[in-house]
């Protein structure tokens, strides 16, 4: 939110000397007589040798005018905002539940889960990689070049069972030549048991606590 804040000459006392600042916009915004007051006194004690202009007046009340109507624009931004969160809230509540399709962390509870690959264009070979909470590789093997689902069984490339918790899967491929293609990430399914209003951005919370943007959800689907 802009905070500007106004400053004007006033007068201490009868002598003529200048000081103070006006109140920060939000003071100035909350009690426009306040402003009006310290004009007056202004006025009262300025110099008669060297009376104010009164374009200064002029000024001065331009000046407020400028920073109550931003004022009561932001005022106006955040309702709407606070508006558009519940709204959109309220759209999105009976996506809890619900299973989306996500290219994010999913939870592995020893049930084997299903994975959506998206081979990258002129792949001969492709590899689906497993990497745990922490960004560690711990599971890597070998795809057919295809788009069809595949099942996750948790296990390591050594065929040791992985322990519950998130996982992320990323697609790694080679051309015909054998030169490494652009890796991608891996789509999967997960549960959706929470709906948040970041900003102006809204945020799905999955079974295990990952977190993911409502815009990079691809799909919904009732559980399977």
């Amino acid at each position: 939110m802009i905070s500007p804040t106004l400053t004007s000459s006033t007068v201490s006392g009868a002598t003529g000397t200048k000081a103070a600042d006006l109140p920060s916009s939000s003071a100035v915004s909350s009690d426009f007589e306040t402003f009006i007051k310290m004009l007056t006194t202004q006025a009262k004690y300025q110099d008669p040798l060297e009376p104010l202009d009164s374009s200064e007046y002029a000024a001065q009340l331009a000046q407020f005018s400028m920073v109550e109507q931003q004022v009561l624009s932001n005022d106006l931004l955040t309702a709407m905002t606070s508006q558009l969160g519940s709204s959109t809230m309220g759209q999105m509540a009976g996506w809890i539940g619900m299973e989306a399709r996500t290219n994010g962390p999913v939870l592995f509870d020893t049930a084997p889960i299903t994975v959506l690959p998206s081979p990258p264009v002129g792949a001969e070979k492709m590899e689906l990689v497993v990497y745990d909470v922490n960004g560690r590789e711990v599971g890597r093997n070998s795809l057919p070049v295809s788009s069809d689902p595949v099942l996750w069984a948790g296990v390591q490339s050594g065929g040791t069972p992985l322990p519950e918790g998130l996982y992320r899967f990323e697609v790694e491929a080679t051309s015909a030549d054998g030169n490494p293609l652009p890796s991608s990430q891996a789509d999967t399914y997960a549960r959706i048991v929470e709906v948040q209003t970041q900003g102006l951005e809204a945020h799905v919370v999955f079974e295990g606590g990952a977190e993911a943007p409502a815009s990079s959800i691809s799909a919904l689907r009732e559980p399977v």
